[in-house]
């Protein structure tokens, strides 16, 4: 019998390897080195095992570091790299150096290669799900709604790994530009071959195939959790994948079907601390429980206010003076930030650091717990980019209900849109900007528009960034180096200029 060594335990990928957790009651109860593709793959049931172990993985710890929990610590990347999330001071060093800008061109850094080593690995899970999940029996919608999942997080793999180590997609080129390796195949053999880079129009194309089978698979059946991926956020996922390749009919066309009769969270519910993945206004995310808490490794150990962590209380999180300023004080989006650092409301031990224009917009359990759950697709983005897409398209005055449609769940004072043209356009911009403030968008934002990052004119600290204030859209830097432990083990690879 063959062996199955792959699913969610250690991992090898190429020269890498990734520690991915084995909880789930399926492996309690199997040992894992004994587990053969006839059991894990023979019912729907056990494929949902493999699955919600992948969503698992989305969030635990790995590497044996609290910097490296799965997607929740990639978000946290995403807007270090940016302009809007500002670091007081240095803390006790969790992503500083992401902050310098110094890892992503040095191919032997550990943060360069941790998502490229977590999606191949999730990845590999993904396709050993597709192709030998086919013959399974037992529950049929388990089995159409694992098969499924696997493919939009396989779609959503490469989407991730496109943007990050490929320069961006442009709309009207050829996007000849080298992406990355595309694997298919579950066998540890041929995953080991060496294989050649994908141009970035390939990887979009395969990630385009990937989600629409998703969507067959999923269409008609109910979500389970909102960890899970369904129907919605994998409309979402389009909208999102369109937007990045300016594709404006399909990013309205998407964004539009996938928030359907979803709601807007009310201003109570926007205060409340972004930690429940019962709001309604949640399309996708993770609820962490209490026996599967990593402590100071939790995304809200880095990114709510009141957490008792050394990072929290000597660090805490403030916004870009200049986003704040954009908007007026009757918006809930700049309430849940302090001009003061004070909090009163929250009650802070006197220990901890007090700075001007912190957030408290993450919210941890308490002073004691990191737990909260993660959104990683709320309703709101679903406007903003619908909005975005039918401004591109022409349509300015249908752009505006859209986008008027979000900012009066957030503003009550808002009235409608009184700039036209490029101005109207940069507060879409704008209000992405605070929208999503904290949830994982800036870097990928400022690649995709082609713009510079610029944090002048703001509360940043001059000697927590290094004097690091802007990086042109020209710079290598928005192109991730391969790590070069890939490179040593695929000679047809090719690197990345730093």
């Amino acid at each position: 019998m063959k062996k199955t060594i792959l699913i969610l335990a250690t991992l090898m990928l190429g020269s890498s390897t990734m520690l991915t957790s084995c909880a789930d009651d399926f492996l309690d109860t199997i040992p894992t080195s004994e587990i053969g593709d006839e059991t894990a793959y023979s019912t729907g049931e056990n494929l949902m095992t493999i699955i919600n172990g992948m969503h698992r993985n989305m969030y635990v710890r790995q590497n044996s570091s609290q910097g490296q929990n799965g997607y929740t610590a990639q978000l946290i990347v995403s807007d270090v790299l940016g302009d809007d999330v500002v670091f007081p001071s240095t803390g006790n060093g969790w992503f500083v150096s992401t902050l310098r800008w110094l890892d992503i061109n040095n191919e032997s850094s550990g943060n360069i290669a941790y998502p490229w080593n977590f999606w191949y690995s999730m990845m590999r899970n993904a396709n050993n799900v597709i192709t030998y999940g086919q013959d399974a029996g037992g529950n049929q919608t388990l089995k159409n709604n694992a098969i499924g999942q696997a493919y939009a997080y396989r779609a959503f793999g490469y989407f991730q790994l496109v943007q990050l180590y490929a320069n961006r997609y442009e709309a009207g080129k050829t996007n000849s530009q080298l992406g990355v390796v595309i694997r298919l195949d579950p066998s540890p053999e041929l995953m080991e071959d060496p294989k050649e880079r994908s141009t970035v129009e390939e990887v979009y194309k395969q990630i385009w195939s990937d989600l629409d089978q998703a969507e067959k698979q999923l269409t008609g059946i109910s979500k389970l959790h909102n960890s899970h991926f369904s129907l919605d956020n994998v409309q979402g996922l389009k909208a999102r994948v369109a937007l990045v390749q300016q594709d404006y009919a399909k990013e309205a066309q998407y964004a539009k079907e996938a928030r359907g009769v979803l709601t807007l969270m009310t201003q109570t519910q926007y205060k409340a601390g972004f930690n429940d993945y019962t709001n309604p206004e949640w399309m996708w995310g993770v609820k962490i429980i209490s026996d599967q808490t990593d402590y100071f490794g939790n995304f809200h150990a880095y990114m709510s206010r009141n957490y008792n962590s050394t990072q929290i209380r000597t660090a805490p999180k403030v916004m870009n003076t200049k986003l704040y300023n954009a908007f007026p004080s009757t918006d809930v989006r700049v309430q849940v930030v302090d001009p003061t650092g004070k909090h009163t409301s929250l009650g802070l031990p006197s220990n901890y650091s007090l700075f001007a224009y912190t957030s408290q917009k993450f919210l941890s359990e308490s002073t004691a717990s990191s737990l909260g759950d993660v959104p990683f697709m709320r309703v709101a983005e679903m406007y903003l980019i619908e909005a975005e897409a039918l401004y591109k398209l022409g349509k300015e005055a249908d752009s505006k209900t859209v986008l008027s449609t979000l900012v009066k769940a957030r503003d009550t004072s808002f009235t409608t849109f009184t700039t036209t043209g490029d101005a109207y356009y940069q507060q879409i911009l704008l209000n992405r900007r605070l929208e999503l403030w904290g949830e994982g968008f800036r870097f990928y934002d400022l690649k995709r528009l082609g713009q510079k990052l610029d944090r002048t004119g703001a509360n940043h600290n001059t000697t927590v960034i290094n004097n690091v204030y802007t990086i042109e859209a020209s710079d290598n830097r928005w192109q991730w180096v391969i790590p070069q432990a890939e490179i040593n083990s695929n000679p047809l690879l090719k690197q990345n200029p730093s």
